[in-house]
């Protein structure tokens, strides 16, 4: 018996190329995708865990896969992922995800890099490897996610995973690496609108926002079309201001040959914290495509930490990322989307209101549960 076509993992991956010649081919390929993706669902950090899995569920497996040579073992699965195309591995979750994501207009897009810490390889010299994903602040979702290659940074990766998202009516939010020309010119080019943070890598433009600010601040914003909105937030023994200002109209003043696409606003957040009977104040500056709208400015700020907190901090701790130790050539990058699957996967799922971790632990006992999990395919 087959499961139904709407759970089946074969209709998005199924256009992966084999890398294996044929006489290597004891199992099939979409056998051992399936497998592997079901069990990092289920909490698999490893190539053995993966095999333990796939040994312990053979029985229900069986049901939806041929096996016909049983279960792999675990160093056929760590063989096959470190061969795997990464591109095509990442071009089957991008379509998975076009096909599913229902992104409105004004979802916040984090953009934001992270390293995979246990991929550093000491003994072969081999630097822990960088992935940039793109986060839906609204819905939860990994949009889709790049590697860092290994002798550049974020600024190139960011342009290849902007190239290859739907971002229309999407406000896209980076930190100050991504204050690039380029990259917001890739990011208009998609009908989109960007908040980025500057900082002082762009010296004469953080120089002349930061001037702008201090110049509107002392006259009242007289000479500016502007608007301001303040938050507060208190607890756990902390005190928190945010005052929010924008900026709009100062294209002329800041970008007069318009080199920079769609540049029609400037952002400050000034935060005054008061912890432990100590006071600090923090002030950033962005620049934006979005109009005089301090509110929806504020909400594109805190929204990017999202990726931080509910993508990054959920890899880390529930998904143990950071631990993981397989390194060998392609098969720390696959393994990345596997847990950017299962991210979204058990993100979707909403019946249980439980983390992501007592899911997996769930999706492990019970495969009606999985089968539930696997059906937001």
């Amino acid at each position: 018996m087959k499961l139904k076509p709407k759970i089946t993992i074969t209709d998005h991956f199924a256009q992966m190329e084999d890398p294996r010649v044929e006489r290597t081919k004891r199992h099939k390929l979409i056998d051992i995708l399936s497998i592997a993706i079901c069990a990092v669902i289920c909490g698999a950090d490893s190539w053995v865990a993966i095999e333990l899995y796939g040994c312990t569920k053979y029985e229900w497996l069986k049901t939806f896969l041929e096996l016909p040579n049983g279960i792999p073992s675990h160093d056929t699965f760590a063989r096959v992922f470190a061969q795997v195309n990464p591109q095509q591995f990442q071009e089957c979750f991008l379509n998975w995800m076009k096909s599913v994501q229902k992104i409105t207009d004004g979802e916040v897009v984090a953009i934001d890099g992270k390293t995979l810490c246990g991929s550093h390889d000491k003994n072969s010299e081999k630097n822990a490897i960088q992935m940039v994903s793109a986060w839906a602040t609204t819905n939860k979702l990994v949009l889709g996610q790049v590697k860092v290659d290994e002798k550049s940074n974020e600024i190139t990766a960011i342009p290849e995973l902007l190239k290859v998202l739907e971002l229309t009516g999407c406000i896209v939010t980076i930190d100050a690496i991504g204050c690039q020309k380029e990259i917001v010119k890739l990011i208009t080019q998609q009908n989109a609108d960007y908040v980025i943070t500057v900082k002082k890598n762009q010296g004469n433009l953080y120089e002349s926002v930061e001037q702008l600010f201090k110049l509107g601040i002392s006259t009242g914003f007289q000479e500016f079309k502007h608007s301001t909105y303040k938050t507060e937030e208190i607890g756990h023994g902390r005190h928190e201001i945010r005052n929010y200002a924008m900026l709009t109209g100062i294209q002329s003043q800041l970008d007069p040959d318009s080199v920079w696409s769609s540049f029609n606003s400037i952002g400050m957040v000034e935060s005054v914290r008061q912890l432990n009977g100590k006071t600090t104040v923090e002030t950033r500056y962005f620049i934006s495509s979005l109009e005089d709208n301090a509110k929806q400015f504020a909400n594109s700020v805190r929204s990017h930490w999202g990726i931080e907190n509910s993508l990054h901090w959920v890899l880390d701790v529930a998904l143990k990322e950071d631990d993981c130790r397989i390194r060998k050539d392609n098969a720390p990058q696959n393994f990345a989307v596997m847990r950017q699957i299962a991210v979204n996967l058990l993100g979707k799922e909403k019946r249980v209101k439980r983390g992501i971790k007592n899911k997996q632990f769930l999706a492990a006992m019970d495969n009606n549960y999985l089968e539930r999990v696997l059906a937001l395919l």
